[in-house]
């Protein structure tokens, strides 16, 4: 059996027909276990179009096929292009999983690789380790080969520490998967977790952040806890909180590492069904925002200038693109002006350029005839579209006329509305025009300074919503 200590808890796993290693001397059992890792591999690494199929057997009966019917083969260089996926393999480093199933585990994350058919033109990976604090092991721009992907996960050293597979999900979804690091813009990303037993701290909160950013989280659940260990763990849910989609195509279970063989092609399978990525599509990339801009006097050309500089930085928080997140502007006094609408422009550094020479207005305050000309004229042409459509108003006083009524009116239109006020803006006005629940959706500052703290929690408010209506 394999002995591994869970912070206080024994965790005594044996297995059958296996000699019992004590746990300590993982020296003699690692050097055995790498040769063997190895050699097993040693085929697959220099053929060019048996490698996939190399795989799905056990290695050492791989044929080269007999030409009764044709293989597609697979340009090494380019790789499978059926698959396109950038890939972050998260493993099990902690003292949970033990030094030999985790060379077990590296055996299997190894396979799984081989079998993705990694190239320039295909799915990319990297691989992270989740222990005390996680660990980027490499990123998805360090190697495009298969060869150079299995040495690197060969050469990787247990870490040990508790099995923090919450605090490495999230540090994993904000930092492994950047332009800098070789993201690829509009492909999906995917984070596999490997687990073994369960974690020792959150996930849930892990799996929100991970859907902001868009990434399809998988969870590959190895010896699931018994019934006596059940008390040790923090939330049985864990896997259902972690998920892209608590659909059970994210989940993936395997009784042991030993033997695992079989389980490589199906899980292969998963992760490259494009069609099934459904957390690709995210808040930042998947949005309307317009901005509903008071210009009437008692604001002053100076305090204009912070609220455009307010709407710049909730803009620049967006991929804005023309498959991406768009962003409009509409200035009203009496009179409504319509400063760019939804297709104008469609590059972020285009969208902030032009938020920088809106020119002050100055005037009376209309809000209520605003907010009906923008849900007619700007979010009109987009409301059959694919993107979740937001409005925000920004305004420094009492409307002139009835704001409830158009308000009601872009809500059904589909349209969700938060409004900020700033100075003598009353809380009456804000809260009829805000979306349900009012108190999320309503923000208030007495000076105009005050905008931009408001910033993130506006970007996290669009985020919330956006996630809610997608379940």
């Amino acid at each position: 059996g394999v002995i591994t200590n869970t912070g206080g808890a024994v965790r005594v796993q044996t297995l059958p027909g296996q000699e019992s290693y004590p746990a300590v001397n993982a020296n003699g059992i690692q050097s055995q276990m790498l040769s063997r890792w190895a050699s097993s591999f040693s085929v697959t690494a220099g053929t060019k179009s048996t490698a996939l199929e190399a795989v799905g057997r056990s290695v050492s009966t791989a044929r080269p096929s007999t030409g009764k019917r044709p293989k597609k083969t697979l340009d090494k260089k380019t790789g499978n292009k059926d698959c396109k996926a950038d890939i972050a393999f998260l493993i099990d480093g902690s003292y949970n999983i033990g030094q030999r199933r985790f060379n077990l585990q590296k055996n299997f994350v190894g396979k799984v690789a081989v079998m993705l058919g990694i190239g320039t033109e295909g799915p990319h990976v990297g691989v992270v380790q989740a222990s005390e604090y996680p660990k980027i092991e490499f990123y998805l721009k360090n190697f495009t080969a298969t060869k150079e992907v299995l040495f690197a996960i060969k050469e990787l050293g247990f870490r040990g520490g508790n099995s923090n597979t919450g605090k490495a999900l999230k540090y994993t979804a904000q930092k492994f998967f950047s332009l800098e690091n070789g993201a690829r813009k509009g492909i999906p990303k995917i984070i596999v977790v490997f687990l073994d037993g369960w974690p020792s701290d959150d996930l849930e909160e892990a799996g929100i952040v991970a859907r902001e950013f868009g990434v399809n989280v998988f969870i590959v659940s190895v010896a699931k806890p018994t019934t006596e260990e059940l008390g040790m763990v923090q939330d049985i849910g864990f896997v259902d909180k972690a998920v892209c989609r608590n659909n059970g195509f994210f989940s993936y279970q395997m009784p042991t590492w030993f033997g695992t063989t079989k389980y490589v092609k199906p899980l292969v399978q998963k992760l490259c069904s494009h069609e099934q990525m459904l957390c690709s599509k995210t808040c930042y990339n998947s949005v309307n925002i317009g901005f509903l801009i008071d210009g009437s006097s008692s604001i002053g050309e100076s305090n204009f200038r912070l609220v455009l500089e307010f709407v710049s930085n909730v803009a620049k928080a967006f991929e804005i693109s023309d498959i991406g997140s768009k962003v409009a502007a509409v200035q009203f006094t009496y009179n409504q002006r319509t400063e760019f609408g939804f297709s104008d422009y469609v590059t972020k550094d285009k969208v902030l350029s032009a938020i920088r020479n809106i020119h002050y207005m100055s005037g009376g305050t209309a809000t209520g005839d605003a907010i009906s000309f923008i849900t007619r004229t700007v979010f009109g042409p987009v409301k059959d579209g694919p993107n979740k459509n937001f409005l925000v108003v920004l305004t420094d006083g009492q409307s002139y006329d009835d704001v409830r009524g158009p308000a009601a009116a872009a809500q059904k239109a589909g349209i969700t509305v938060f409004s900020v006020g700033v100075a003598w803006a009353p809380l009456d006005d804000l809260k009829d025009m805000a979306s349900e629940p009012r108190e999320s959706h309503t923000f208030f500052t007495r000076e105009f300074t005050g905008l931009e703290q408001m910033v993130p929690d506006i970007i996290r408010g669009i985020c919330k919503d956006f996630l809610d209506s997608k379940q």
